[in-house]
């Protein structure tokens, strides 16, 4: 097993460096194929030994090779972070044919997470594919009821319209979209924990960047890292939650 869960862990590695690409390239509606990775001060394109995920940004101590320049950080975290997630989410939900829910679940909530945090995007692009994508796996991994995806999808659009209007813009059109797709995801029964969880997480990372100083008052927060933290969270421990809620009363 040991050997299985280090293929997951670099295979994370892999996508994780690609979804970076993915993340950073659509929103500008770029090719994710061309032109090569580069460094985006000096242009230079980079080398085979400056791509390896992770190892490269440590071999090279976070600086570019020619012109001696800063590399964000974003990159080697996003791509520990995916290969991290990547190990062990068959240990956390078992080896059965969800998986195909779970990275893409995964994929997903990453890619929207770097262009949102980097842009404050989130790309129709992306949200279109990944929709199509959960409309076939729940053909193959249906939830309980085989509606609950189809309703999940209508009940987080609509809710977070509504939540947007009542707000006056306090919602972006992109997050309204991506509950849509995760309505696919949790079915209508999960998403309101997923919500719940992603303000949440929202109202923690928004005040602990408005007291450090990183955001001002009134200055808009990307929300759509905290839907991929609420998400996980729900994805994989909502039933040990629920059992916790249950023993407590």
């Amino acid at each position: 097993m040991g050997i299985i869960y280090s293929y997951l862990f670099l295979s994370g590695l892999v996508m994780g460096s690609f979804f970076n690409v993915v993340g950073l390239r659509v929103p500008k509606k770029l090719s994710i194929v061309r032109p090569r990775s580069s460094c985006p001060r000096c242009k230079r394109n980079l080398g085979p030994l400056e791509l390896i995920p992770v190892v490269s940004f440590l071999f090279q101590k976070g600086k570019c090779k020619g012109c001696l320049s800063k590399i964000s950080p974003i990159y080697a975290v996003i791509e520990f972070i995916t290969a991290f997630l990547f190990m062990i989410t068959p240990h956390l939900i078992g080896w059965s044919h969800e998986l195909l829910v779970a990275y893409g679940l995964l994929s997903l909530l990453i890619i929207v997470s770097i262009s949102d945090f980097v842009y404050m995007i989130i790309p129709d692009k992306v949200l279109l594919f990944f929709g199509g994508y959960f409309i076939l796996v729940r053909v193959i991994v249906p939830l309980d009821l085989w509606y609950s995806p189809f309703l999940g999808a209508a009940v987080g659009f609509i809710f977070l319209l509504l939540i947007a209007i009542i707000s006056k813009g306090g919602m972006g059109g992109g997050d309204i979209k991506l509950f849509a797709v995760l309505g696919l995801v949790f079915g209508y029964q999960q998403l309101l924990l997923v919500f719940f969880f992603s303000t949440l997480c929202g109202t923690i990372i928004g005040l602990g960047a408005l007291l450090t100083g990183k955001v001002k008052r009134k200055q808009p927060v990307p929300f759509g890292p905290s839907i991929a933290i609420g998400s996980l969270i729900t994805y994989y421990f909502s039933s040990r939650i629920l059992e916790w809620y249950v023993n407590l009363l």
